[in-house]
């Protein structure tokens, strides 16, 4: 794919490498020469210093034949006025937008743009570790008769297995993290206090799970 990111922050440039690493043709922008120092030494993407805003910039940038963009500067106004730009008058496929500060969120949904809020997301995360013990729902699917949820395993959890943590609440658990390392669990796996479980389960079967490990 041809993927344009824009902003060379701590943000645009992992995400730049990233895709980099994963085989695709990357155009970085920035307006500041001395941002791009932030990508990795081995990055062989494109770099393209100046304003985003100017139509002479982007063409250089081949938007007209990019599969995908990332506004992602400190900026959540360019954000989203670019992104906008990219996406209805380039008519780019897949177009993506950072949000910083969540009170300039609702400027990048009237867009209709796809939004990572980090400051939301983060802050939310920050909640559910800390509450500690908790199932946290994450995504509903259909009309909520499957969720996908997080659990930390209680200390009364502590080296009991992943088979009976799922026969609680006849759910399937999909991944388990451990010390900031995503694991695929086994059945026989035994858990350790402070794990993140990754399972879903039918409504009813989530409300058993919440009863077995509170």
């Amino acid at each position: 794919m041809n993927i344009i990111v824009v902003g060379c922050g701590r943000v645009g440039a992992e995400l730049a490498y990233r895709l980099f690493i994963n085989g695709h043709r990357v155009t970085v922008i920035d307006r500041a020469q001395d941002a791009f120092r932030n990508l990795p030494p081995d990055f062989r993407g494109r770099t393209l210093e100046g304003d985003v805003l100017s139509e002479a910039v982007l063409h250089r940038a081949d938007i007209a034949h990019a599969d995908a963009f990332a506004a992602v500067t400190n900026s959540d106004s360019l954000n989203g006025v670019i992104a906008h730009v990219a996406s209805t008058i380039f008519a780019v496929p897949a177009v993506a937008v950072r949000n910083y500060d969540p009170r300039w969120r609702d400027l990048v949904d009237a867009f209709g743009l796809q939004v990572v809020s980090s400051s939301s997301w983060g802050a939310q995360r920050l909640e559910e570790l800390l509450e500690g013990g908790a199932v946290h729902p994450l995504i509903s699917a259909g009309n909520g008769e499957v969720e996908i949820c997080d659990l930390m395993v209680p200390a009364s959890w502590n080296d009991r297995t992943v088979r009976e943590l799922a026969d609680c609440g006849s759910c399937i658990v999909a991944a388990v993290t451990r010390a900031g390392r995503g694991l695929l669990p086994t059945a026989d796996m035994r858990l350790q206090t402070g794990d993140m479980v990754h399972v879903s389960a039918t409504r009813e079967g989530m409300a058993a799970l919440r009863q077995a490990v509170c």
